[in-house]
């Protein structure tokens, strides 16, 4: 079964949350209830998201604002038009110019279907993009979550996400992962949205400016 939230049900799950974690409740209490990150689900979405690997949001963002200055809405047509020297100069490293050409060349030459993906399921989804040089379990979990909207996805790959939860649970700097998953256990099947509530706490905490 596909789940989704949206607009309509995004503040009561939120709110269903607050009710079983008196964590998430304080958050909310504290800082109000965070804002529904969602992006569409296409390709540009995809290039930000490779953008965003393994690096602050404001780098990612500065190159993503530099592509789209030089290109306007970002298509596999004009990344595979885009030299090595002009995607550097949108500050994509070496890595990024790879995995963002062979992301280009799997939709152009119909390998991957976007629109297909949409309605398939997350094992499918995970499948299908994994085979893409350069998107691993984070860059899925990520489109999954705030592209395609579904609900139950706790992607430990997210620095930020799992220092928030270590913060907001003091938990042992040493947790493993299967304690922190033993832990989300109970927010399931909204883990996406328990961790929007957590990167909130994060970025409220730091004072950090989101773009775009």
């Amino acid at each position: 079964m596909i789940r989704q939230f949206s607009e309509k049900d995004f503040k009561s799950i939120c709110d269903k949350l607050s009710k079983i974690d008196k964590d998430l409740r304080l958050i909310i209490k504290t800082h109000g209830h965070p804002p529904m990150w969602t992006r569409p689900a296409t390709f540009q979405t995809l290039v930000l998201f490779i953008l965003e690997q393994q690096v602050s949001l404001a780098s990612a963002y500065a190159a993503f604002k530099k592509l789209k200055q030089k290109v306007g809405f970002v298509t596999p047509g004009k990344i595979l038009k885009l030299t090595d020297e002009e995607l550097r100069s949108c500050y994509f490293s070496r890595q990024k110019i790879v995995y963002a050409r062979c992301l280009a060349n799997a939709v152009q030459s119909k390998q991957l279907s976007l629109r297909k993906l949409s309605s398939a399921t997350e094992d499918e989804i995970r499948i299908e993009l994994k085979k893409i040089k350069g998107i691993g379990d984070w860059t899925v979990d990520v489109y999954l979550m705030h592209a395609l909207q579904r609900t139950d996805l706790f992607p430990l790959g997210d620095i930020a996400l799992v220092n928030s939860l270590k913060e907001v649970k003091q938990l042992p700097h040493h947790i493993t992962k299967e304690e922190m998953l033993a832990i989300a256990e109970s927010w399931r099947p909204y883990r996406t949205i328990a961790s929007m509530i957590l990167w909130h706490a994060y970025i409220q905490k730091r004072g950090i400016k989101l773009q775009g």
